[in-house]
């Protein structure tokens, strides 16, 4: 990949090493947990981290490697939308934001209705008005649209 390429996604790479220290500063550092889904939206930023890293350095796999950040943000873009969607009531919670309390002992039963469950519709944390979730969508919906035009430009700039 080209030089500028390479800036670009360095500089993605810092963007999202950033985004994910947020997300802990945030929970650990403020003290605001997140919920399942919250932490399902980690998931994408811990691959790509790995997938751009084998760009920049390892160089092999490049062009499929970007196919795989592509899909891996379009997937981010939409688990943010949905959460995104729960929060504003356009869609109801799912088994993904739920505990599954069956099968459990009584003395586990107990253990888990300890537990501080937080919903994914209530939004304890927000920056400029706008919940993570919604940030979050933005954020994966611009990474998405930049890797799909690496992707599409790779032949050109090689």
């Amino acid at each position: 990949m080209s030089k500028s390429k390479n800036t670009i996604l360095f500089i993605i790479l810092l963007l999202i090493i950033f985004s994910i220290s947020a997300a802990y500063f945030i929970e650990h550092g403020l003290g605001y947990k997140p919920c399942k889904l919250c932490l399902y939206e980690r998931i994408p930023y811990f691959f790509s981290i790995i997938l751009i890293l084998n760009i920049l350095f390892i160089k092999k796999f490049t062009k499929i490697t970007l196919l795989i950040l592509c899909l891996t943000f379009v997937g981010s873009t939409i688990l943010a939308f949905y959460h995104f969607g729960i929060e504003q009531g356009f869609f109801d919670e799912s088994f993904l934001c739920k505990d599954s309390l069956e099968n459990l002992s009584k003395n586990e039963l107990l253990k888990e209705l300890q537990k501080i469950n937080l919903s994914c519709k209530d939004v304890d944390f927000r920056i400029l008005g706008l919940s993570i979730a919604t940030i979050n969508a933005i954020f994966s919906f611009c990474l998405s649209a930049i890797f799909i035009k690496l992707f599409n430009n790779y032949e050109k700039n090689r």
